[in-house]
């Protein structure tokens, strides 16, 4: 017996509020994973170590410096591992890495100065690698960029919000040392709930992989075909991604520094309201694309947002210049500017150029091209700064940088258009 029009109907409309209640589960996983994650990340940069020097250097320059390489070491090894990772061994593989940061910071609270400032090169070699297994859950989908973009909400506010936390605890009498750890663990229940959470959400549907390509793991031969089949479109998008992943670490790592350098003091509160202001800009510009059906349109819209922020970027650089922004809007507009190409890449330009070139791989694999050359540029600013007899005035490097990313930005964001722009470019692995 055929089914009634009204039992058409009603089933058409189950399964369309199972799909919101799938994406509404999907983003909530997603975004609390990846913002406990920074709990165990982040909160160190709010102190100021001011009372240690080595070599010559602030104590926390050297900190930093120390994550961020082993940060930068991981995305490299991400390349293979998240490449190759098996869907059923990412939620047990994200709790180990996060046990073992976890570690890192206790040993970094128990060891003297300045020997535990090893500890932290261990913290980031094992948060590095969390990102691409969280995103690993949201690819492939129609709603990627709704999800990823919630994703991406995560890191945007938890950089301000986590500091938030270790201010506040800093102010409650915790000391330097043992304020990272304490605060990490504070977050270590709700990072478990989460990654429970991310462990049930299903696998793409068929229709999510009519739309964007079925995403499978890539051996060593399929990564260089890859990428040698597009370089001279990728190299151009890699390199504002190394641009901007600079530009970002320098604000994120040293905002209490850039904020008094501003002449504006840097309260605890201040961290996190600057940053979800960016955060709310970001989440609906990027996760807007989601409506843009077309794989090449949308991949071209992404583009053109990279070009957007960049242009947003220009003008706050010469806004601040003439002094017509306070230190609030400086650092929420300098944010916006970054976060719409870094987040583009992450949302939209990688996940339509899977879907748009039908090519066999996945997102993760091209994240962490990406991710490993932007933070092997921050390790040389930083190596470079520190050795190179340079006073610590971040708020002059930050515009510098800022400068040098609109300029070359704008000449790769060209170079990138034009190649992609050619109809074969999309449609060779058709």
């Amino acid at each position: 017996m055929e089914p009634s029009a009204t039992e058409v109907h009603s089933a058409s409309l189950d399964s369309e509020q199972g799909e919101w209640w799938k994406t509404i589960w999907a983003v909530t996983a997603a975004f609390g994973c990846y913002f406990c994650m920074y709990a165990f990340r982040k909160p160190f940069a709010a102190a100021s170590f001011s009372d240690t020097m080595l070599w010559g250097l602030g104590f926390k320059t050297v900190l930093v410096t120390s994550q961020v390489i082993g940060y930068a070491l991981a995305k490299f090894i991400g390349i293979k591992v998240i490449a190759e990772m098996q869907p059923h061994r990412r939620a047990m593989m994200i709790m180990k890495l996060i046990l073992w940061a976890e570690l890192a910071l206790v040993l970094f609270g128990l060891l003297p100065r300045p020997w535990n400032a090893a500890c932290l090169f261990f913290n980031g070699l094992a948060l590095g690698m969390v990102f691409g297994l969280v995103l690993g859950f949201l690819e492939g989908r129609r709603l990627t960029e709704l999800l990823t973009a919630g994703l991406c909400a995560s890191f945007i506010l938890a950089d301000g919000a986590t500091k938030s936390v270790g201010s506040w605890l800093i102010d409650h009498g915790i000391s330097e040392d043992w304020m990272p750890s304490v605060a990490g663990a504070m977050f270590l229940l709700p990072l478990g709930i989460c990654v429970i959470m991310l462990g049930r959400i299903s696998a793409p549907s068929k229709r999510d992989v009519a739309a964007r390509t079925e995403r499978v793991p890539m051996n060593r031969g399929e990564r260089w075909s890859f990428v040698g089949r597009y370089a001279l479109g990728l190299i151009p998008l890699v390199l504002i991604y190394l641009l901007v992943t600079i530009v970002r670490s320098i604000r994120g790592d040293f905002a209490p520094e850039i904020w008094r350098e501003l002449g504006s003091p840097a309260v605890p509160s201040v961290f996190a309201q600057s940053e979800i202001w960016v955060a709310l800009g970001i989440l609906v510009v990027n996760g807007a694309v989601v409506l843009v059906l077309d794989n090449r349109r949308a991949f071209f819209l992404a583009l053109l947002t990279c070009g957007g922020g960049l242009g947003l970027l220009a003008a706050t650089l010469v806004m601040h210049q003439f002094s017509f922004l306070s230190p609030f809007r400086f650092m929420v507009l300098i944010g916006l500017g970054l976060y719409l190409p870094y987040v583009a890449m992450h949302t939209t330009l990688f996940e339509r150029l899977l879907g748009m070139t039908k090519a066999r791989g996945n997102l993760g694999f091209l994240m962490y091209v990406a991710d490993s050359v932007g933070y092997l540029g921050y390790v040389g600013v930083m190596l470079a700064k520190n050795f190179g007899g340079a006073n610590e005035h971040w708020l002059s490097l930050l515009v510098t940088a800022c400068w040098a990313t609109v300029v070359i930005g704008a000449i790769c964001l060209l170079q990138s258009g034009f190649y992609f722009w050619r109809p074969t470019r999309s449609s060779i692995d058709r």
